[in-house]
């Protein structure tokens, strides 16, 4: 098709679906899609994140009485305009699978009735066994409320309405958010900088409290050899793109350096040395909470409207097996691991394979230990770098095009469908490009799975982010070629039984004789770092997960009512961070206008 054709048929099928919505009906607005077709809708329809298939499920949501009226009326979604100018512009799109599907792919612009707002759609379109367009995905986002868009103001040498310098400025804004905070964060790592950065360009009073001595430092004081496994134009920090002059893959330590700068180039008001003394207590007559925080030698109480826990991925998980008070070499958990070298010429097990194993068995191989061996007790994903980049991280756009447009495309696609379309051919796909690799890897005993569970489909490395936090995979960018060198020996698929004064007995009766051994057993669920944190009365009003996928497939709690008043959680990777702070930040900005 030309670009023409293009156009065309997006052009059609967008002025038609406007006027379905603008005049609210509801029944020809379904029309527009697949008999088993996706909205995605992000805060356009309801103060939350909605996932739905099939027209009988979007006819219903739609129809929903909200203050006397259809959803779709009350909301008001009109003046539809088509994308022509960006690199979301009307274009082909073809879907892996056995029978492919292949259509028109765009973005629009909308404006919002109820609330007063702006958003932007992509649709994805196919032809029906009639041969008219329909909708296989329709995404709606809000992208700013009416009058209250993010402040892009420049000011230079003295604030003329103020007569201050830049530097006053900054310390009354910091006198005025510490001493009143509308919204309290938890957590200054990666999530909780991000949705600082947007809630001030939002105009909301945000206060981080951070318990490192610096910004940074939960990054600097991981192990020696870490690096992000994803390329760092994937990785980049809202607003703010890596120099030119970074690697492609950048360590612990220019990574935490950045965080610190970031800090201070977004004016963002940091409580460093800080934690929560004691557990925060929510007034609902008020709708405020009360927050003891420590910081450094000084209490001090904070009277937040909003908390927001960007406090990681949980606590580490560390087992029990009998014996372990008898070991008498190093015994320790992966996140505490800080220098292989003084372990040069021992003995070494890692228990555990996925990506922290990965990395510490590398980073022993290289300052010479005598043996090491990974405990694989399970199968585990396994997936290279280069394959990743081939089919996540390559991008569909010129050199040059934000990254805020890659982003609004990857997530236009509903979490349940795609991984719909992973067991129906994307992962198969995947395994092809690591076909040497995978097999070698299964000659010398690792065992490899892309399901969740037996039977449960092939959802590959994204099932087991969205679903387990990545828990199970390994990002190969290295270890497999030692694997199958046999440089680090794999002890596959037996249960720990106890350990002894110097190794690990397993179930099988046999052992593994170690002067070290290191725990790369995860971390704990995320609900567990929130009890410790909010005690059990608040935690028992909460869903019992915090990630994982709803039955909508949309994250559990992330960025989104998290079933208690003013309470929110802020947790995932970059590009999680980087596109859903805004929601967050909408939804923080509407409770504050009285709109939501």
């Amino acid at each position: 098709m030309t670009s023409d054709d293009l156009r065309a048929i997006s052009a059609d099928w967008l002025k038609s679906l406007e006027l379905a919505s603008s005049t609210g009906d509801v029944a020809s607005f379904v029309s527009h899609f697949l008999s088993d077709g996706w909205i995605r809708d992000l805060l356009c329809f309801s103060w939350n994140f909605r996932a739905l298939s099939g027209q009988e499920k979007i006819r219903g949501f739609l129809s929903e009485v909200v203050d006397g009226k259809s959803r779709i009326e009350y909301s008001g979604l009109h003046d539809f305009k088509l994308d022509d100018h960006t690199v979301n512009a009307p274009s082909p799109f073809n879907l892996p699978g056995p029978q492919g599907i292949e259509g028109v792919q765009g973005a629009f612009s909308f404006s919002i009735t109820q609330p007063a707002a702006l958003g932007r759609g992509f649709f994805r379109l196919t032809q029906d066994v009639d041969g008219r367009w329909k909708a296989l995905t329709l995404f709606t986002n809000m992208q700013d409320l009416v009058g209250y868009e993010e402040s892009l103001a420049d000011q230079h040498g003295l604030y003329e309405d103020r007569k201050m310098t830049w530097e006053e400025d900054v310390d009354a804004r910091f006198r005025a958010i510490e001493a009143d905070p509308t919204v309290l964060i938890i957590g200054g790592g990666i999530s909780g900088l991000m949705t600082a950065a947007q809630l001030r360009r939002l105009g909301i009073r945000a206060l981080v409290i951070e318990k490192n001595a610096r910004v940074g430092d939960s990054w600097r004081q991981r192990y020696p050899n870490l690096t992000l496994h994803t390329p760092a134009d994937h990785n980049t920090m809202l607003y703010s793109p890596y120099p030119s002059t970074f690697p492609r893959y950048i360590p612990k330590g220019k990574l935490a350096n950045f965080l610190d700068s970031y800090a201070v180039d977004h004016e963002l008001c940091i409580w460093l040395s800080s934690i929560v003394q004691s557990t925060p207590v929510y007034d609902s007559s008020s709708a405020r909470w009360t927050v003891e925080v420590q910081r450094g030698d000084q209490k001090v109480f904070l009277n937040p409207k909003h908390l927001v826990l960007a406090t990681g991925v949980g606590s580490p998980r560390i087992p029990t097996w009998n014996g372990m008070d008898e070991f008498q070499g190093a015994l320790y958990h992966s996140d505490f691991h800080k220098d292989a070298e003084q372990f040069r010429g021992k003995r070494v097990v890692v228990v555990g394979a996925g990506n922290a194993s990965a990395d510490i068995c590398q980073d022993f191989i290289a300052h010479g230990a005598a043996e090491v061996t990974m405990v694989q007790r399970s199968a585990t994903c396994v997936t290279s770098s280069s394959a990743m980049e081939q089919t996540h991280f390559k991008s569909p756009f010129p050199d040059g095009t934000p990254i805020e447009e890659f982003d609004f495309r990857t997530n236009s696609m509903p979490l349940a469908f795609l991984l719909q379309m992973n067991i129906s051919g994307g992962t198969q796909h995947m395994k092809m490009l690591d076909k040497e690799l995978h097999e070698a890897l299964r000659k010398v005993g690792f065992n490899l799975t892309w399901e969740l569970s037996p039977g449960s489909g092939e959802v590959g490395a994204t099932g087991f982010l969205f679903k387990r936090l990545a828990a199970g995979t390994m990002l190969d960018i290295g270890c497999g070629k030692l694997i199958i060198e046999g440089r680090v020996k794999i002890k596959q698929g037996q249960d720990i039984s106890h350990l002894d004064n110097d190794g690990i007995t397993f179930k099988d009766g046999s052992k593994l004789s170690a002067d070290v051994i290191v725990l790369a057993t995860g971390n704990e669920p995320i609900m567990e770092t929130t009890r410790a944190l909010l005690g059990n009365e608040i935690t028992e009003q909460l869903p019992p997960e915090v990630w994982g996928l709803d039955s909508e497939g949309e994250l559990n709690q992330i960025y989104r009512p998290s079933g208690h008043p003013g309470l929110w959680f802020a947790i995932g990777g970059f590009s999680f961070s980087r596109f859903f702070s805004k929601h967050l930040g909408l939804q923080i900005l509407a409770r504050e206008l009285g709109i939501a």
